[in-house]
């Protein structure tokens, strides 16, 4: 118990980072591993192995270009609404080991939460980004949730207490934005239909 304790700031990084971007997240903790920068948990160390990084880093390429592209992202998303919460649930079973297979089972139901949590906030936001007709907009998202996963493994890395907080924080502002953007998309794709004027009849 205290060694998944001890662990959390690093499942609840990778899971929210998977959500985000499961190769980024995979290909940084493989190689802050290999670089000493951080002892992985567990099972985790596995994905510090040459072949997972490389693997990881030319789907990372593949999704670096398909994220930019507008509708052809919100396919790519549709695509990965199984792999990303798979991929987060599968790193909280790795991290977990060392508890046992009591511990693992709900530590990867919980990092695999976190990281459909997360993948439904990118999606549903790219979404509504194509509402629009400009591509700029689809390239600044994809740098920043890019950014933001790199930030979150460093804090896992340099400041793990701090990460958590972040991870959290994130995940209760989600909420409330999923509720928002969901509430916004059906207007878009559904809009109320208008009612239909009745003609009046004059009464003699």
């Amino acid at each position: 118990m205290t060694e998944v304790l001890s662990t959390i700031p690093v499942i609840l990084g990778s899971s929210w980072g998977s959500g985000v971007n499961l190769y980024l997240t995979t290909a940084g903790l493989g190689i802050a591993h290999r670089l000493n920068l951080i002892a992985l948990p567990g099972n985790m160390d596995t994905l510090g192995h040459p072949l997972i990084i490389i693997a990881a880093l030319l789907l990372y390429g593949i999704e670096f270009f398909a994220d930019k592209i507008p509708y052809v992202d919100s396919a790519w998303d549709s695509v990965h609404t199984f792999i990303r919460p798979a991929g987060g649930a599968a790193l909280g079973y790795m991290a977990a080991a060392g508890a046992g297979p009591a511990m693992q089972i709900p530590v990867a139901l919980l990092a695999g939460g976190v990281a459909l949590e997360s993948h439904l906030t990118k999606a549903t936001a790219r979404v509504a980004i194509n509402t629009s007709p400009e591509p700029i907009t689809n390239s600044v998202a994809s740098v920043t949730e890019d950014a933001s996963v790199v930030g979150i493994l460093y804090l896992v890395i340099k400041h793990p207490v701090m990460a958590s907080i972040v991870v959290i924080l994130f995940i209760l502002v989600s909420i409330w934005f999923l509720k928002k953007m969901f509430r916004f998309l059906k207007r878009i794709f559904n809009p109320p239909k208008k009612e239909e004027s009745q003609p009046q009849v004059l009464e003699s």
